[in-house]
């Protein structure tokens, strides 16, 4: 599960417009956050956004999937890869970030 820095670096350059996304390498992953809030996980090089019963749908109908943190079990986590399309366009991805951050608050 290892996460280049340069895709680490594109993520957080696609999010540019919030002022404060800092990055904290984990596992040989790593965790975006803003406001010391956790809203997008990166493994393998995929960015995954935190999901919930408010956001998930809009995930399933992209044709995202969850996080696996062990591809042999059926165990999932709470975040949902980010579509393509939508990691590519600055603006989409900054309101899906936008709900992931407020889900991630409201987890707290």
């Amino acid at each position: 599960m290892a996460v280049s820095d340069e895709f680490i670096e594109y993520i957080i350059d696609q999010l540019s417009a919030w002022s404060d996304v800092s990055a904290r390498k984990m596992f040989g992953g790593a965790g975006l956050y803003c406001d010391g809030m956790m809203f997008v996980l990166i493994a393998d090089d995929v960015a995954y956004l935190k999901v919930d019963d408010s956001n998930r749908d809009e995930f399933l109908r992209a044709g995202s999937s969850p996080f696996r943190p062990y591809p042999d079990k059926k165990e999932t986590m709470s975040y949902f890869e980010i579509p393509a399309d939508v990691l590519e366009n600055p603006d989409q991805l900054a309101e899906w970030a936008e709900r992931s951050l407020a889900i991630a608050r409201k987890k707290k």
